[in-house]
């Protein structure tokens, strides 16, 4: 079955989409995929990529189930990327046309269609046949080791996730519901979980095009919200407003997840606003959703929850074994969500993927009840506010000042994002960089996010023996 079918099944008048400037029910959503789908299978052909670089809104929501639909593959952009790390993306996966909404342009490279002209095109009679392990969507990922990849996530994946989560008793999304569309679109949270979830279960999404804290709270009282998903440093932000006790009155269900969730921000939630806020743990090549707290209404802090219905989770020592009661060990995940590997790297997919376990390289504990806690990460990657940047990209982007000989990333705790990433620079002979220049060369070439808040400049970098930099070392300096 193509996702598509899922997602809009019963394409009748209830409210499906608001934002601030439509508001469309599924029929008129299902209208705008058809068109879509339409204008993508006359432009491309059946398998191919196509990549969609719009914001959380009608247009992002439209392209997505119109490249589904189509039976082509669908590529999410970071639609606030630098160009050249657009271009980058592109070429990796071999996009043969970009799909982009209102004020987003597309780079050069490749053939381009705006969404907004697609949703006239002739509307297709019915969706492409696909099978449930055709490839449904590449998402860029940082995965376990080395530069930024894209995870392979088939139809079957995405819908096995959902229905996952939709058995899962507390965290089901009823068709009553209204969802927070706050989280970006181009993330597998926001992906699968908001857009995936809402329209799989028949409930409202509102979309939020760029996250305002109090223009956000004031859409959660306006459209009477019910289920918020969002990550730790959207919670804090909206602690540090000036909003009434009753400006979340209407929540019934509130999740957390891509970073770990702080105690103190989880009782300020439940003690300023009345809202249980639980913790869930998830990745990208889990599509994503693996654990979640809200099989309970009490919250646990600190606990990840146990695995969802259908989704099995071990934890392994060093040695392969199972880890023993109470001892650490690296999280593996088995189950119809897990995906189907890396594009165009089978080295790194059969790194990862053993005998049908995803070795997700995050480390934790079971409690008696098989309730997991995160204690480490296995591998070197830094989450800002829920996004994945990984130090190798960074430093490489880094080695291309002239100024700079060498560099290392790090990631340091902070309260609002999870971590900030902070770079350790040793300048070249002679050359005197500063933060400022080079914060100004990495706007030009990483996202944002991924930028260092922070640059200590330095007469060396620890090493091995071998010439191999040690972040551990670094992260303990950092700590």
């Amino acid at each position: 079955m193509n996702l598509v079918e899922l997602l809009l099944s019963e394409p009748d008048e209830r409210p499906a989409l608001v934002t601030p400037s439509v508001r469309w029910s599924r029929a008129d959503l299902a209208a705008a995929a058809r068109a879509v789908a339409g204008a993508v299978g006359d432009a491309t052909a059946v398998g191919d990529r196509v990549a969609i670089l719009a914001g959380n809104d009608q247009h992002f929501v439209a392209g997505y189930l119109g490249v589904l639909g189509s039976g082509r593959v669908a590529v999410p952009l970071n639609p606030t990327s630098p160009r050249t790390e657009l271009e980058r993306e592109i070429a990796a996966v071999g996009v043969t046309l970009l799909l982009t909404g209102p004020d987003h342009h597309a780079p050069s490279t490749v053939a381009t269609l705006s969404i907004v002209d697609a949703c006239t095109h002739a509307p297709i009679g019915s969706w492409a046949a696909v099978e449930a392990d055709d490839l449904a969507v590449l998402l860029f990922t940082s995965g376990t080791a080395g530069m930024p990849k894209a995870a392979m996530l088939s139809h079957g994946n995405l819908a096995a996730n959902i229905e996952q989560v939709q058995s899962a008793p507390g965290l089901k999304f009823e068709a009553g519901d209204v969802g927070l569309g706050v989280l970006p679109f181009f993330h597998v949270f926001g992906l699968n979980v908001v857009i995936g979830l809402s329209l799989a279960a028949g409930a409202i999404l509102v979309c939020v095009p760029n996250f305002h804290r109090d223009e956000s709270i004031a859409a959660i009282g306006e459209h009477r919200v019910t289920v918020i998903a969002a990550v730790p440093a959207i919670y804090a932000a909206w602690l540090d407003s000036d909003a009434p006790a009753e400006a979340f009155a209407t929540v019934r269900l509130a999740v957390s997840g891509a970073a770990a969730l702080g105690a103190e921000t989880i009782a300020a939630m439940q003690a300023r606003f009345g809202v249980r806020v639980h913790e869930g743990y998830g990745l990208t090549e889990a599509s994503p959703i693996v654990t979640t707290t809200a099989v309970e209404r009490a919250v646990r802090p600190g606990s990840i929850g146990p695995a969802l219905p259908g989704v099995e989770v071990r934890l392994v020592d060093r040695d392969g074994d199972d880890a023993l009661a109470g001892d650490p060990g690296e999280i593996w995940v088995r189950g119809a969500n897990v995906f189907r590997g890396y594009w165009d790297d089978p080295e790194q997919t059969a790194r990862v993927l053993v005998d049908g376990w995803l070795r997700t390289g995050d480390i934790a504990v079971a409690d008696d009840d098989g309730w997991l806690e995160l204690v480490d990460r296995a591998k070197d990657l830094i989450i800002v506010s829920g996004f994945n940047v990984y130090p190798g990209e960074v430093e490489a982007a880094l080695g291309e000042h002239d100024d700079v000989h060498q560099a290392a990333v790090v990631g340091e705790a902070d309260e609002r994002s999870g971590e900030r990433v902070v770079a350790y620079v040793v300048a070249r002979a002679g050359a005197s960089p500063t933060p400022t220049i080079l914060t100004a060369h990495l706007r030009r070439r990483v996202a944002r996010y991924k930028i260092p808040q922070r640059f200590e400049f330095v007469d060396s970098l620890p090493q091995t023996f071998t010439g191999k930099v040690l972040r551990r070392a670094l992260r303990d300096s950092v700590a």
